[in-house]
């Protein structure tokens, strides 16, 4: 059945992007999917330490409260992703980054300012329900890109994301030693500001076809030309997330573990913990070129197969250096998954719903983080350590073989 008529839609401008467009747009949205990563990241080691400083002193408590304060945000990014999607296609993709980078700043800055724990947690789903400042960038440059670059641009979003990601807590945890807890929230949300600006600034959007009312989602559902594919990669998403993220609590614990010395276990975990993130920083965007040649399907399922291979020997190492080594090679692989994924979903998906599209790829994306962080820790308890990298290369192996039946 038909989505909808060509008389259905307003078209402002038919004619594709200009170079100087989409590039000048990349270079912007890539300093600041950098600079906000780095300011997210940046509370991850002293998160802990600040819930401490608000009053909670038990051990016990503080583990607690920094589990509830950090998952809560990925339980309300999964919730609101699609709902500011859906307003993405309908106003447009800039308005949304603004929106976030904006409202990311007022919040970081906030949280430097609250007197309980209970208002952090707050101000935390506050921030997840109010973000998507990554699902905004990433749906701008799938639709104002040249079509034969997509996937080349996306990779090179990809590694901006990472190299902040991978910054952020050494720069958090320089920043708490000057300025105190605080001022570190207050810095975050000054870097989100200066995204906003540069936002406002430098980012042109060329207008699509946008529908005169608003779709619901069974309208948004008809107009998928392949509802299995569509399924399939926000299922993969879900996956890659679970299978990440489901390893991130209980490293430090292995290499622990695997440490003849205990005395530099931090220093350690810290590089195990950086390898895979700089691995993929370095690959992300050549991937993505090779992807635009060959086909995304095809880099998506070459690195599900090597990413599910490469999680089985970790299991199986006799120190943190070969762990790291595997680790790295690890990062070079998964840098060609989500880029891959976003890079489909744009090919499979009309440029007016592509919003919503990247909207329930993202919450599937803030699910897996979120179970992949509880489902880990509950495995690693339950059976050993050892058993979650088999578990999680397995999945992976398992959603290869489902993207190859459906995919192919």
């Amino acid at each position: 059945m038909a989505c909808y008529d060509i008389s259905d839609f307003e078209l402002a401008e038919t004619a594709g992007v200009p170079m100087e467009i989409w590039k000048k747009n990349l270079i912007v949205c890539w300093v600041g999917v950098f600079i906000v990563s780095l300011g997210m990241s940046q509370m991850a080691p002293m998160l802990p330490l600040y819930i401490e400083y608000l009053g909670i002193h038990d051990t016990a408590a503080i583990a607690r409260w920094a589990g509830i304060v950090f998952g809560s945000n990925f339980i309300s990014l999964a919730i609101f992703s699609p709902i500011w999607g859906n307003f993405a296609d309908r106003y447009g993709r800039k308005p949304m980054i603004l929106r976030a980078s904006l409202w990311l700043s007022l919040i970081m800055v906030c949280m430097g300012f609250v007197h309980n724990v209970y208002e952090l947690a707050g101000l935390r789903i506050l921030h997840g329900a109010l973000s998507g400042y990554q699902s905004a960038v990433i749906t701008l440059i799938a639709t104002q890109t040249q079509k034969e670059r997509v996937g080349w641009a996306l990779g090179v979003i990809f590694s901006g994301q990472v190299g902040g990601t991978l910054l952020g807590p050494f720069l958090g945890g320089c920043l708490s030693e000057v300025i105190g807890f605080r001022g570190d929230f207050i810095a975050a949300g000054g870097l989100c500001f200066i995204a906003f600006i540069a936002s406002v600034l430098f980012i042109k959007e060329q207008k699509i076809f946008a529908p005169k009312t608003t779709l619901n989602f069974s309208e948004v559902w008809r107009c998928l030309p392949n509802h299995k594919i569509t399924i399939c990669l926000f299922i993969t998403t879900l996956v890659l997330q679970i299978a990440l993220m489901s390893i991130q609590p209980i490293i430090t614990v292995y290499i622990t573990q695997l440490s003849v010395d205990s005395t530099h276990v931090a220093l350690i975990a810290g590089a195990v913990f950086a390898a895979s993130g700089l691995a993929s920083m370095l690959t992300a965007p050549k991937l993505g070129k090779i992807s635009d040649k060959v086909g995304p399907q095809k880099i998506l399922l070459i690195a599900l197969c090597i990413a599910g291979l490469l999680f089985i020997p970790q299991a199986f190492v006799k120190n943190p250096w070969q762990l790291g080594g595997l680790r790295f090679l690890l990062g070079t692989v998964t840098a060609g998954l989500l880029p891959s994924i976003n890079s489909l979903i744009k090919r499979s998906t009309p440029d007016f719903i592509t919003g919503r599209a990247f909207g329930y790829n993202q919450s599937a994306q803030y699910l897996g983080m979120f179970l992949g962080a509880v489902l880990g820790g509950q495995m690693a308890g339950a059976f050993g350590i050892t058993y979650v990298f088999i578990f999680t290369g397995a999945l992976l192996l398992i959603n290869a073989a489902w993207v190859y039946h459906t995919i192919y």
